[in-house]
């Protein structure tokens, strides 16, 4: 059942991301970061209030850093949305896991590396050239979608959508810990959304108002409600995986996303995806998946099952 809540979390988003599309041509980035949060914090409000769920939590500390690089990760992602096509911004920006296994390799080289005045290396984790290899794969995926050579114009903004991955692969893990310790998913939802229209409204104090206009305000409301819903059909599905089989499941259905934004990417927008960038998708999918698994079988304890 945590299987389906990923692939519905995943249509949502996708869904989110067409109607963020369509917004940013009357808003900026942190007007819609704002709206999201505002919206969210009303419609999960009220589902709280509705299921009896406290608001109340024993760890602020937790929330606020999930929200923060939440925040950051989602203000990327709406950014790259705006100026590359959706089917890039979403695979962008859900390379989390190809992020944590470039971490992975890096921390392991640095500790093989003999350091003066200690004696001998630390051994390498096994499979650690796979692993290497696995990511070499991704990113040589995200060239053939994004084609540099081709689409020189969008450069600043698809390195904008990959740090959205990466600082996406930090909140996903901050999720799988909130769940591990029993905080309700509206609760965590919730409180992404506030940490949304805070930082959303500190960030328009330096990027100003658009022009307002009712008809294309419209598509403010359902990204506040799209999101909120992905938000916790995700958390759902990770608090629902038990076991380490099950996180990882879950974590590899996330994926699908790709395949629905695709889809939007070229129904709706009139992208032309041709066989280089589904390549380029493909290997990204791939290596995610395939560094999943590896992570947890080269670590022997996962990093969001340690708090």
């Amino acid at each position: 059942m945590q299987g389906l809540w990923m692939v519905a979390s995943a249509f949502l988003f996708a869904a989110m991301g067409v109607c963020v599309k369509f917004a940013s041509a009357s808003f900026n980035s942190a007007e819609l970061v704002f709206w999201r949060g505002i919206v969210g914090v009303v419609f999960i409000g009220v589902l709280a209030r509705r299921q009896g769920v406290s608001l109340a939590t024993r760890y602020p500390g937790m929330h606020v850093w999930r929200s923060v690089i939440g925040t950051f990760s989602l203000g990327c992602w709406f950014y790259a949305i705006a100026h590359i096509p959706l089917s890039a911004a979403m695979t962008l920006n859900y390379m989390s896991s190809i992020w944590i296994a470039t971490f992975l390799v890096g921390g392991a080289l640095l500790a093989w590396v003999p350091i003066p005045g200690r004696d001998g290396r630390v051994p390498l984790p096994p499979l650690q050239g796979v692993l290497a290899l696995t990511v070499l794969v991704g990113f040589v995926g995200v060239v053939m979608i994004l084609k540099p050579d081709v689409n020189p114009g969008q450069g600043f903004a698809s390195m904008v959508g990959l740090i959205s991955g990466l600082t996406a692969a930090f909140a996903y893990l901050q999720v799988i810990a909130l769940s591990r310790i029993g905080e309700p998913e509206t609760r965590t939802v919730f409180y992404f959304a506030l940490g949304a229209a805070v930082m959303g409204g500190l960030w328009m104090l330096f990027t100003g108002l658009s022009p307002w206009n009712w008809l294309h305000a419209l598509w403010l409301l359902p990204i506040g409600v799209l999101a909120a819903l992905g938000q916790l059909c995700m958390t759902r599905a990770y608090a629902q995986a038990k076991t380490q089989a099950g996180t990882l499941v879950v974590a590899n259905l996330q994926y699908s996303g790709i395949v629905f934004a695709s889809i939007f990417s070229v129904l709706l927008f009139d992208d032309v995806i041709d066989m280089t960038g589904v390549v380029g998708m493909g290997l990204v999918i791939a290596s995610g998946v395939v560094a999943t698994v590896l992570r947890q079988r080269a670590v022997p304890k996962a990093p969001a099952e340690e708090h």
